[in-house]
């Protein structure tokens, strides 16, 4: 099964491409969007490096990869549900990672619950996944409060990885989830 577009009331979640590149370039130029990531904004040659990979996310398992957000007909970020990565995550094709970046003249519209809520009812209903998790820097409310908005459980906090902004990477990650039980029990 090959990602499809999928739509809500506002949104059409695309699957990213080549034309989308440009539209990526904006939003991780951003220094305000990437504060909670690098801390600072991508060069082109980071961007393009960064839609390449996640341009083959969408080869390693069947449904799953990034999706452009439009409104529209005008970007407004990406969101993704990719299996589950890291040092701690075992290749279970059952488990999700879900994500979202938006442009910050979006932000504090819904939309990032929203295609996040769309993303959680694809990847239960339509993929049949066991479990989708979320991760993000401890420190980022924002991020946090669209995981429990869209029904998400905070599972646990752990150091992070990354070495840089210090003042941000010092608190750690958190990760939160919701289970196929869960979500048939909503």
């Amino acid at each position: 099964m090959a990602q499809r577009i999928l739509t809500t009331q506002r949104l059409t979640l695309t699957p990213l491409g080549d034309e989308h590149l440009e539209y990526e370039l904006e939003l991780d130029s951003d220094p305000e969007v990437m504060r909670f990531l690098s801390g600072r904004a991508s060069t082109r040659a980071e961007v393009e490096a960064s839609h390449a990979r996640r341009l083959a996310t969408a080869a390693k398992v069947d449904g799953l990869g990034f999706w452009a957000g439009l409104v529209d007909g005008d970007f407004v970020g990406w969101w993704t549900l990719q299996p589950a990565h890291g040092p701690d995550q075992p290749d279970d094709p059952g488990v999700a990672d879900l994500g979202y970046r938006l442009l910050a003249r979006h932000w504090h519209k819904g939309l990032a619950s929203e295609g996040a809520r769309e993303l959680v009812r694809y990847g239960f209903d339509e993929i049949w996944l066991d479990r989708i998790i979320a991760q993000t820097m401890t420190v980022n409310a924002p991020s946090r409060a669209v995981m429990e908005r869209i029904g998400m459980a905070y599972v646990r906090t752990f150091p992070t990885s990354e070495t840089e902004p210090a003042e941000i990477v010092a608190q750690g990650e958190v990760e939160y989830e919701l289970t196929r039980e869960q979500w048939e029990a909503r």
